[in-house]
């Protein structure tokens, strides 16, 4: 139901921008642009937004209760799970950075530099894949996957032994065994607690974005409505953004990957990440990513899977120009033909998917 009404109000969106378009003259394409309240007079004319958020998947081995949730908490804020003890799952994730990386390759245990962006988490439970590649098919097994990778350093083999480490810990000792009483502390209840945190506390659905589509209609600016406008005709943005999760890889068993060219340019294609290839061993797949959520976009640059492009606005430039030509590029992309004025709305709109809650740090258990 909520994928029939997107794509009736993707259609209703296009048509609507382009009568709004053809009316203006090539002359006068730069000035229509930059005055948001030619576009905002008709935005009462686009269908109400979907909103239904898809149902979370629950995992019948890993209940949702506060209380593990609230151990899921101490321990993605805890480094004493890393290798080293200085990194933990927060590290790469901070709410600084919108919850996503601050550097363009992300900096795993012992300061080693990995081959990704860490990506935003807000509403992460929603993707039925996790990694840019969709390699993980769980929250569970994406948190073991970090623990025991370059993320945290530990090592998947040494999992068990710093396991029995961190259950010296008194207060997680007594935690797992109230809140895990058959199984206590093993890596696999350290994972369902973390993901348990992830289902019950990364979700962002109170932005203005939210609001206005809910019925708010003070809650964009006249620029924003008009990049929101833009976003769901002209621009196309909602064909692999598609809202409430602004990402069509929610909700959807395997995923949905695209190749946009990033990283392609000027590598040698033997040295360019494959992406999504590498687990499928499709060439269909080849230099293929996770379709990302928008929400909080604006707060967590840099941008792509390699941290490339170091502002927001670059990004938008960048796919709105039809991405980076290369031998398997999406044929979804296209040059938009936007100027900047429509440019500088979309980023506008792209603001109003801002979260507004932080996480909280938990005090740690001694």
């Amino acid at each position: 139901m909520i994928r029939l009404r997107l794509m009736r109000l993707v259609a209703t969106a296009t048509i609507f921008v382009i009568a709004s378009t053809a009316v203006t003259s090539c002359t006068k394409k730069e000035e229509k642009a930059e005055e948001p309240q030619a576009v905002v007079e008709e935005v009462a004319a686009l269908p109400p937004a979907p909103y239904e958020f898809p149902e979370m998947k629950i995992p019948e081995d890993n209940p949702q209760n506060t209380l593990k949730a609230l151990l899921g908490a101490q321990l993605f804020f805890d480094p004493r799970l890393s290798v080293d003890g200085t990194r933990s799952c927060y590290s790469c994730h901070q709410n600084e950075h919108g919850n996503g990386g601050e550097t363009p390759l992300a900096i795993g245990a012992k300061e080693k530099q990995l081959t990704r962006h860490s990506p935003v988490i807000w509403n992460t439970a929603y993707f039925d894949r996790f990694y840019w590649d969709g390699r993980a098919d769980s929250l569970e097994a994406q948190a073991k996957g970090a623990w025991g990778g370059g993320n945290m350093g530990v090592g998947a083999e040494n999992l068990e032994n710093k396991t029995k480490q961190l259950s010296k810990i008194n207060a997680y000792k007594v935690a797992f065994e109230k809140v895990f009483p058959e199984e206590g502390m093993t890596p696999d209840t350290v994972a369902k607690a973390i993901a348990a945190y992830e289902r019950m506390t990364l979700v962002c659905d109170n932005t203005a974005y939210d609001r206005f589509a809910k019925g708010d209609d003070a809650a964009l600016t006249d620029q924003q409505k008009q990049g929101w406008a833009i976003f769901m005709g002209k621009g196309q943005c909602v064909v692999c953004h598609a809202p409430p999760l602004f990402s069509s890889a929610m909700g959807v068993p395997e995923g949905v990957y695209y190749n946009v060219g990033i990283g392609t340019e000027g590598v040698a294609e033997e040295d360019v990440d494959i992406g999504r290839a590498a687990v499928t061993k499709q060439d269909a797949d080849w230099a293929a990513f996770k379709v990302p959520s928008l929400r909080n976009v604006s707060k967590s640059a840099p941008y792509f899977h390699d941290g490339s492009v170091p502002t927001l606005e670059g990004a938008v430039r960048l796919m709105a120009s039809g991405g980076i030509d290369n031998k398997n590029k999406s044929s979804l992309l296209a040059d938009r033909g936007l100027v900047d004025g429509e440019i500088r709305a979309l980023v506008a709109f792209l603001g109003a998917l801002d979260c507004p809650r932080p996480l909280e740090r938990p005090g740690l258990p001694k």
